[in-house]
Order: C-alpha cells, then structure tokens, then sequence
C-alpha cells in the first residue's frame, strides 16, 4: 500500500498532524494508499509558498511559461498508461473513458499552453488631448484549486493548466476519495527544474476543513472549486471573509428532449451514452428524458436493448466493461434508494432497479424508469448514478417548461430532425449548455459554464483562461513638445 505526502514549496513534507485518510478501490473495496489528512497549519505553510513564489512567476515571460505547461503535457502522455491505471483503480472508470480522461488532460495542457502568446489588453480612445488607455490583462494570484472525484485527471488539468499559463501559482486539494493520480502529476512536477519552488502545491484532506481553510485564507485570491451546490455555498460563504473570487463548477439535472421528429437511434444511442458515462457520475450526464408521447414507447424500447447491451465489471481487469462501480458505498446506497422511493411513487422499472449480484464493490445495474412525475425527487435531484427517469410530453411548450423547471442550468440536450424545433429549444432553455442530436461532451475550445445554481465563471477555452485573469486600467498622459 502506498503512503503519500504532501508537497509544498517544491518538498515533500509530512503533515503537522499524524492522521490519515484510506483511499479505497469501489470495485474491490481494497485499501490501495492513503494520504495525510492535511490541517489548517499546511494550508498557511502552502499559501505562503505559492505567494512567495507569485511575483516571480508571473513576471516569467508568457511564452516560457506556455513551454512548461506544455511539458507537463507531454510528460502525462509519456506515463499515459500509469496515470490510465490509477485512475481506474481509484475512481472505477471504465477502461476506454479512462483512456480518453487522460488524453483529454494531455490535451487540455498543450491547449492551454497555446494561450501564452494571445493574453492580450487593449487600447481604447480617450476623451481628452494628449492620453492613451491602456487595458492590462494580469494574472488574478494566488489560486486555491478543489478537485472532485469523478474526473481527478481532467479537472486537475483545468485548474492547473490555466492558472500556470496566465501566471497564476496554485495550491492544489485533491478529492479525499481520489487523490492518487495528482499524486503521479505531482511526480512530474517535482521532476521538472524549471518550475519555481512554491509554483504548484498539493494538499490532501477532507473538504470541510482544507477547502474551508483554502477559500477563506487571506493569502488566495481566487478559488476554483467543482463539487455538490452543499460544497459551493460553503466554498462562497467562507471566501466572503476576504471577498475572494470564486469560480465554480457544481451540480447538473440535464433534461433531454426527445420530439416526435427525432431519429430516435441517435436518441437512444446518445443518450445511452449521455446517461453512463464514467457510471452515471457525471455533472453533464443526461438526467432525465422528456420524450413525446407518440414516439415514447419506441423510444423506451430502443433505451431498453442499449442498456442491456451494457456490461458490468471490475474494469481494470475487464477492458471490455461499459460500466464500473460507484465510487463508493454511501453513493450506491444514495442511488438505491432514490429508485427505490421513485418505484414506492409509482414508477416502474424498465430495466435494472438494484444492487448488482456480485461478492464485493460498489456496482449498481444500469436502471431505465418510467411514468416518473415530473415532480418527484428522481426527476428534481442530481442522481449521480446509472439511472435514467422519464416521462412524456405532448407539446414543446410542455417540455421546455419542464426542462427549465430546476433549480440547476449546466447541459441539456434536444434530439429533432426539425430544425425549427431545435432553434426553439436552444433559444429558451436556460443551461450553459445545450447539445443538438449528439451525447453531452464539451470541447477544450468551448465555454463549460452552468447558470442558476450550477455554478459561477466557468472553464475552457478563451473565456475560462480570462477568469484567472484581473484588468488594470493605465490613463497615460503624455505632454506634446513645442517643436
């Protein structure tokens, strides 16, 4: 079993206090490592490290900075199969979603390093003779970044991606659940001598006390966190104290609308796919289905012969697996019993509806439920499982006020050959994103942002690299010399 340390201020460090969290596998409930349980004192001793080293950092020239963000790309995809591994081991994912985390985040870095030479300001008239406004675009500081278990290579790439090449240094808290593979990056990081001491630190603990400490420290201006909404407004409550910027990326209840002008293959198919990505544990995973009632039957069948298609398994020993374990046994317990409560509702069970018979880990069977009132807690709260509600609708109208009807706004989705309909929907549902007859998957170019209480700011592409920056307005004024 592997014991890991903190790294702060380019050293391994032990924690100021001798306690430990288990880092368990959900498909064969194995202790695999555990890390320190990090305390308030490591945090100050992080934050001071990365303030330490932000002023040299960011006075680093872009283009060099966007050369070791780049680096950090390639060295993931040197060790590809190691960070493949880990990731499945400690977060259950299947083999080929696994696979495509890693290269995303490998991508995600040389992407980002991409950025180094457009961080542009502008230049804007001014009203009076003899003056020119400067706008400058600067790194925010100090960044405290929170990743979540059920995407620890991606997320990690995110946060650190972006901050590093705006010139940002970051102190990183991994998920307690699943910090091995930041613990592998943080190898690579400490293997590469052109990264300042202090740049880049890693934390390990529970987030009520680290993520408490690191959003409300003086010394961090900006934390960027993806978690639950619960998580969020504590995230945002205690960096109130200092009236820090926070960037987050929370809970989703995406609906899919599927019209009577839908090719229904791609329908099922995506939201097949939609629905048990990386198990069900997913912010952008399809959450509930809205489908006419004229093609509703058809549709529900089609969903069926997919599901059935779907294989469970340990999926470092199965590569053929399409479905893994949750990632642990409070969230298979979560999802039993909001099927449970929507069948004691008057829902009915499709397909699945229970544990899966098997001697040890946390699977549950990919679950199909229909006549769920709109109104039920299966249809209203994040399942965050392999379980897909529906329910029918008779006109578009009826649909879109169900879709919007959530507390939530991150991704949706609509399936119609009819390109008016599309248009209708995109236009008045209110989510961050909407996806048209395909599964819901963002792009490293795009814009992953939610609405309502899905999050604040967002991540990816130009508009996610500018929230770690902050503007400084320059008025020049200049005398003109008589000649």
């Amino acid at each position: 079993m592997k014991t890991h340390s903190l790294y702060i201020n380019g050293e391994y460090t032990e924690s100021s206090k001798d306690e430990w969290i288990d880092i368990v596998n959900p498909a064969t409930e194995e202790v695999i490592s555990r890390t320190p349980k990090g305390t308030v004192e490591d945090v100050d001793r992080a934050v001071h490290a990365a303030s330490q080293a932000q002023k040299k950092w960011e006075m680093t020239p872009n283009i060099e900075r966007g050369k070791i963000v780049r680096q950090l790309g390639n060295k993931i995809e040197e060790n590809k199969d190691t960070f493949i591994d880990l990731l499945q081991e400690e977060q259950g994912k299947d083999y080929e979603l696994a696979t495509g985390e890693v290269e995303l985040a490998i991508d995600y870095f040389r992407y980002m390093s991409e950025w180094a030479r457009r961080i542009e300001g502008e230049i804007v008239p001014s009203d009076r003779a003899n003056e020119n406004i400067y706008i400058y675009k600067k790194p925010i500081g100090v960044v405290a970044g929170i990743v979540p278990w059920n995407f620890p290579v991606f997320i990690l790439a995110r946060k650190v991606a972006t901050a590093l090449v705006t010139g940002c240094t970051i102190v990183l808290k991994p998920s307690q659940q699943t910090p091995n593979t930041a613990m592998e990056f943080t190898k690579i990081i400490d293997s590469m001598e052109d990264i300042p001491k202090g740049v880049y630190n890693l934390i390990t603990g529970t987030g009520s006390e680290i993520g408490n400490a690191l959003a409300k420290h003086e010394g961090v201006q900006m934390i960027t966190m993806t978690g639950s909404v619960p998580a969020g407004t504590k995230v945002m409550e205690a960096a109130a104290q200092n009236i820090t910027k926070v960037n987050l990326e929370l809970g989703g209840k995406a609906p899919a609308i599927v019209t009577q002008n839908a090719d229904l293959d791609v329908a099922a198919e995506s939201i097949t796919t939609s629905r048990l990505a990386n198990n069900g544990q997913a912010c952008t995973n399809a959450e509930r289905v809205y489908v006419h009632e004229s093609v509703a039957a058809e549709l529900i069948d089609k969903l069926k012969a997919s599901f059935a298609q779907t294989s469970l398994g340990d999926p470092r020993s199965d590569k053929g697996a399409d479905v893994g374990p949750l990632v642990s046994e409070e969230r298979l317990e979560a999802v039993s019993t909001m099927v449970n409560d929507a069948e004691v509702d008057g829902a009915k069970v499709v397909i699945g509806g229970e544990r899966a018979d098997v001697e040890q880990g946390y699977f549950y069977k990919p679950t199909i439920l229909t006549g769920v009132d709109h109104d039920s807690t299966v249809m209203q709260e994040e399942i965050f499982g392999p379980v897909i509600p529906i329910t029918t609708f008779s006109t578009l109208d009826e649909a879109i006020e169900k879709g919007n009807d959530t507390e939530f706004g991150l991704s949706s989705s609509v399936y119609t050959e009819d390109l008016n309909e599309a248009m209708r929907v995109v236009n008045e549902l209110k989510f961050g994103e909407t996806y048209v007859n395909r599964e819901n998957f963002e792009a490293v170019q795009g814009y992953h942002a939610g609405m309502r209480k899905s999050g604040l700011g967002g991540a990816d592409g130009k508009h996610g690299m500018e929230d770690f920056l902050v503007t400084q307005v320059v008025y020049m004024q200049y005398k003109q010399k008589k000649q």
